[in-house]
């Protein structure tokens, strides 16, 4: 009896597959060719699945971040049961900072979507301002639940720390791409701006988890 195919789960491979290259090559030089031979599996099977290198890109996107959102949960669980509004926030941040090889692939080939999506006219066409939206109206509203459970600093405007924290993480994740600092400055950078939104008593510094 012929064994049963799982669509989905093939997918899934053939666009990890994609990321890979990326994260290696940048996304601007992946094929589908490359692509196959990264999933080991033939240039018609990549062909059948996603018909065309833009139907290819999209999926990867999608595949890109449903990753960080699974890293993101993996460090809340490691938090502990209930880690409250600023753990929640290190956890955010802490997986989109290029510490490993996992999130350095994310920050690389996430920028370099948002790069390509403004002169590629597919990518231009879907709505790929939803996952950092999704992401500033997270910690909007993180932040506004420590605010009233006295949390943070007074004056603390939520929305706008949160767009801060967003810019603040992309702009030091770049700077650890490229070897301008290392990804335990950058965190501590982060540990500050932090420091200056909550109240003492946050917790062990993300300086100190870099590497574990």
């Amino acid at each position: 009896m012929p064994k049963r195919v799982d669509h989905a789960e093939r997918r899934t491979e053939i666009a990890e597959a994609l990321l890979r290259v990326a994260g290696r090559r940048g996304l601007h030089a992946v094929g589908m060719r490359e692509v196959a031979a990264e999933a080991g599996v033939s240039l018609r099977l990549v062909q059948y699945y996603f018909e065309t290198k833009e139907k290819l890109l999209l999926y990867g996107l999608q595949r890109l971040a449903e990753g960080f959102g699974e890293r993101v949960a993996a460090q809340v669980r490691a938090a502990g049961d209930d880690p409250g509004p600023r753990a929640t926030i290190e956890a955010l941040l802490m997986a989109s900072l290029p510490t490993d090889e996992p999130s350095r692939t994310f920050h690389l080939v996430y920028t370099s979507y948002a790069v390509l999506s403004v002169t590629d006219q597919a990518l231009a066409a879907q709505p790929f301002i939803r996952n950092p939206d999704a992401a500033e109206d997270t910690l909007t509203e993180l932040l506004e639940r420590a605010r009233e459970s006295d949390l943070t600093r007074p004056g603390i405007e939520a929305r706008a720390e949160a767009v801060s924290l967003l810019a603040l993480s992309a702009g030091l994740g770049t700077s650890v791409l490229v070897g301008q600092r290392s990804a335990r400055s950058a965190a501590g950078i982060l540990d500050r701006h932090l420091d200056r939104i909550f109240r003492a008593g946050g917790g062990r510094a993300l300086a100190e988890r870099v590497g574990e």
